[in-house]
């Protein structure tokens, strides 16, 4: 069955191995040289680490100029898929992480887990759940034939949504769980990850469309599509290098974390997938909409978790086991999408 793969790049294509890669080299270089990464982890300003906001800013700011905010426009076409991932980003997906979190952190592991790193692990997760996907989802749009440009337009209003609601639905969450949260921390993560490379992204690209510019955001995002890729993986080489020892050490407690998170991966795209099925939602479209809220934003959540917790913190690693999870649980979401496409358009042909 067609998948979408053949629209894909090498990158794309072979992501597993890439991501893989990089989680084997983070861990080991971490475990085998803690002293470098405790030196990167002290290169700190108003508790934001330089180099984890630079790699970042590699990774996002490039796709934020793909971004084409006069495309929301055109949701009166099809606003049904535009409802659905709203609802579940910012009604759904924040709300029933905490509440696992609470369930697995606070009861089920209260016999394992000393409570107060429980407490920091389920920060962590929560702030996994606060962080809807604005870039992986492109990748899981293409290889599940979705619409490009109403993906596009589903995460150009997410984006805009989260530099409004992640802040104080973060704080709210933690506060239930009686962690303190500084609110300058949250606002000034959300400045950094989100509306500034957003602005930013909006002025190049309104730049590029200039009719007197040859230089069009195709050609700027091809070029500049490997330092998108050269964000991602150091990222993820980073961030398993802070945590090398402790995954290398404790493999049983990166388990107990990542079952939470997996439970409500699948949890979240079976709700959304299954209103946008209830709603004769068009596959194309059906299928980023679930995805979006399924993945996760970690770059976000991992850097507002160093910055309230520190590189070394529990939060941190729970945070960092969301990257271990979501690329191999977001590629069994992509192929169950793929598989249930038929139906989809069946059911779609009935209702015209």
């Amino acid at each position: 069955m067609e998948n979408g793969n053949e629209h894909l790049g090498i990158f794309e294509k072979y992501l597993t191995l890439w991501i893989g890669l990089s989680i084997g080299i983070g861990i080991t270089a971490g475990y085998l040289f803690p002293g470098f990464f405790n030196q990167i982890a002290k290169l700190e300003i108003s508790e934001v680490n330089i180099i984890v906001a630079i790699v970042i800013w590699l990774m996002i700011f490039p796709m934020m100029v793909n971004i084409d905010y006069s495309s929301i426009a055109s949701i009166k076409n099809n606003p049904k898929g535009i409802l659905v991932t709203l609802i579940v980003n910012w009604g759904l997906k924040p709300f029933s992480m905490a509440l696992i979190g609470i369930l697995f952190f606070e009861y089920i592991y209260s016999s394992w887990i000393d409570p107060e790193l429980a407490k920091q692990y389920l920060s962590g997760i929560i702030l996994l759940g606060v962080a809807p996907c604005t870039a992986m989802v492109f990748i899981w749009s293409q290889m599940t034939n979705g619409d490009p440009y109403y993906t596009l337009v589903q995460v150009s209003i997410n984006d805009l949504i989260m530099m409004v609601a992640f802040a104080p639905i973060a704080a709210l969450l933690l506060d239930i769980t009686e962690v303190f949260v500084p609110w300058s921390t949250l606002i000034l993560s959300v400045a950094m990850y989100v509306a500034i490379p957003l602005v930013l992204g909006y002025l190049v690209r309104k730049l590029l469309t200039n009719k007197n510019n040859n230089f069009s955001v195709e050609t700027f995002s091809k070029n500049f599509k490997p330092l998108s890729i050269i964000g991602l993986l150091a990222i993820v080489v980073i961030l398993f290098g802070f945590q090398g020892d402790v995954i290398v050490d404790k493999p049983i407690l990166i388990l107990l974390i990542a079952i939470p998170l997996i439970i409500q991966g699948y949890l979240v795209f079976v709700i959304a997938y299954a209103a946008c099925y209830l709603l004769r939602v068009p596959h194309k479209i059906a299928a980023p909409a679930s995805l979006i809220g399924t993945s996760n934003f970690f770059e976000l959540a991992v850097a507002v978790a160093i910055g309230l917790f520190g590189v070394e913190s529990g939060a941190a690693l729970a945070t960092v086991v969301g990257v271990l999870v979501e690329v191999p649980l977001m590629l069994t979401l992509v192929y169950a999408a793929n598989r249930t496409r038929l139906r989809f358009n069946i059911r779609q042909q009935t209702s015209s």
